[in-house]
């Protein structure tokens, strides 16, 4: 055999490392970033909450393939391994990479002394290593002293190419294909910044109970939002939400002026489907903190935790608990709007406040108004004020507090979008705001207290709970007011398939006793039990039953008994 294919074969381990090297770069750099290590799960602080989702993968990737060689990546040869700041020993491929530098010389690293390898690379990346490996060819075939090229040494070559012509026809067919599917993406891709996420509800439900069952009939309802997620930044994350929905919660004994039993989906119902948009809100880092800004749709639940793994869905009632009680504490819907809130962390691990965090926020749900007592200091607002301690990955503890006003006759209206004496939860008692002798609606600060707690003793189990007390002051005489709640919630996730949640909720709705031109003074209490089955990965379904006793704070009323299948459709 000549001296050429003598040493093309032997620096061809050199070519064939440095390509399979630069490779599994390539494709393993994205796969460390979302791979999560089976000891490594979750802590549930991060379930309670369920974050925002900012994950823009497929805009990352059109980004990369667009800005393909404008970065400043030029790579310079080097001759040791020990050259690499970034390149340790213990490194999984340190062997590998110092054969190839050090026995080769076929690898290129960046004029900062880095190797890099733990991202993905370019194409253009790829090609100057593999032009380094090419280049050594080409150095040993020019000091070679024999017959650079013979007929034995052309034979060898044909009969390899021939050998493996259908893995290289493969090859050029799967680059052609990626060629062209990208080059279609960038021609026809909808927004390089924004993504869309939508959800669809289906809810059959009816109400069985004494005279609950007589004054209603099962109904079909639904609700669609259409989210455009925009980032900026790859941090930051724009939510301009659509929204249309029918479903309207049913009329049951005793509680014509309260909203127990209100189901999640139920909520933001814009009237015969009428499109409307229900959240316009932008998120992003800036040093240490989070920042919220909401332009209109703000809620309090979008950026403090409410500890309620399971229950609460951050989409508001497509996937958690079925009624508005059991999915988050009645302290989160007391305003809400436009305003601005901040997440901020008290330590960084280790210590008493190592795993600490402090939330402030402020909405106001008439900031739109430029009207008298309107506005976005003058009208109706709330201010939240929020604690967060995790103990380990298995506890989360919150205690809340909440300053409001409003003058639109409800406490826990969620902003309600302009809508007066509009609530979401809980009797009427709790939520009128004035005279409840004269019927008249006076506007009435609030200060209310609360504190939440999330436990997961092992990853099939999940326990959470919290506690609420509200002092009401009006304005006038007999206006004010306080009211309690309270509730506990076991989730079994996972249960009979992954992805399932087997979820019972008990516990009592917004309540106050004793006040003039109400009567009832019986706890009302809620029971709920639902089991979310994951039929794929974009489809739920969930039947569920919720069971409320004395109605409007009465035993005279008739208990209900709301039954629902919910199928949610997520795209």
């Amino acid at each position: 055999m000549s001296n050429l294919l003598w040493k093309s074969l032997v620096v061809s381990p050199a070519v064939l490392g440095a390509t399979l090297l630069v490779s599994t770069t390539a494709i393993a750099a994205p796969n460390a970033a979302t791979e999560v290590s089976p000891a490594k799960q979750p802590t549930v602080a991060e379930v309670a909450q369920q974050p925002e989702i900012l994950a823009q993968t497929t805009i990352d990737q059109v980004n990369r393939y667009s800005n393909e060689g404008n970065q400043n990546n030029s790579q310079s040869q080097v001759t040791s391994v020990s050259q690499f700041s970034d390149v340790q020993p213990t490194d999984w491929a340190f062997q590998a990479l110092q054969s190839l530098v050090e026995r080769y010389g076929c690898i290129a690293g960046y004029p900062n002394a880095t190797y890099r390898g733990n991202r993905a690379l370019t194409r253009y990346e790829f090609a100057a290593g593999l032009n380094a490996c090419l280049d050594r060819v080409n150095e040993l075939i020019a000091t070679a002293t024999a017959d650079l090229v013979t007929k034995q040494d052309l034979a060898t070559l044909q009969r390899l190419q021939e050998e493996f012509s259908a893995e290289l026809a493969t090859l050029r067919g799967r680059v052609d294909s990626l060629e062209a599917r990208t080059a279609e993406l960038e021609a026809n891709q909808f927004s390089t910044t924004t993504k869309l996420v939508g959800e669809a509800v289906f809810g059959v439900t009816d109400v069985f109970g004494g005279r609950n069952g007589d004054n209603n009939n099962t109904v079909f309802q639904d609700r669609v939002r259409l989210d455009l997620q925009t980032s900026f930044t790859g941090r930051d994350v724009l939510h301009t939400r659509l929204a249309a929905g029918n479903a309207q919660p049913f009329a049951i004994d005793g509680i014509n002026s309260g909203a127990e039993g209100t189901q999640t989906f139920q909520v933001g119902n814009t009237g015969g489907n009428a499109v409307t948009i229900d959240r316009l809100t932008y998120e992003v880092p800036i040093g240490p903190a989070n920042v919220y800004l909401a332009a209109s749709g703000g809620r309090h639940s979008h950026y403090a935790a409410v500890n309620n793994p399971y229950f609460f869905d951050n989409t508001d009632g497509g996937n958690g608990a079925l009624s508005t009680f059991a999915s988050e504490s009645p302290i989160y819907r007391i305003g809400g709007g436009a305003g601005i809130a901040l997440n901020l962390p008290l330590g960084k691990g280790g210590g008493i406040l190592g795993n600490s965090s402090i939330t402030a926020g402020y909405l106001a749900s008439q900031a739109n108004n430029p009207g008298l007592s309107q506005g976005l200091t003058n009208g109706d607002y709330a201010a939240l004020g929020q604690l967060n301690f995790s103990v380990g990955d298995r506890l989360a503890l919150a205690a809340t507090y909440v300053h409001g006003y409003s003058a639109s006759g409800a406490l826990f209206d969620s902003g309600s979008q302009g809508t007066v004496g509009a609530f979401d939860v809980g009797t009427g008692q709790a939520n009128f705001l004035g005279n409840g002798t004269t019927n008249t609606v006076s506007p009435s600060s609030s200060n209310s207290y609360g504190v939440s707690a999330a436990f997961r003793p092992s990853d099939k189990l999940s326990i959470s709970g919290f506690v609420s007390y509200h002092d009401v002051t009006g304005v006038g005489a007999g206006d004010d007011y306080e009211a309690w709640s309270y509730g506990l919630g076991v989730a079994l996730p996972d249960f009979g398939k992954k992805g399932n949640v087997l979820g019972v909720f008990a516990g009592a709705e917004p309540y106050s006793f004793n006040r003039p031109g109400f009567v009832g003074n019986n706890v009302p209490y809620h029971f709920e039990g639902f089991y979310k089955y994951r039929v794929s990965d974009n489809i739920s379904v969930t039947p569920g039953v919720i069971w409320l006793t004395s109605p409007g704070q009465s035993s005279a009323n008739d208990d209900a008994i709301i039954g629902t299948l919910r199928t949610t459709f997520t795209f």
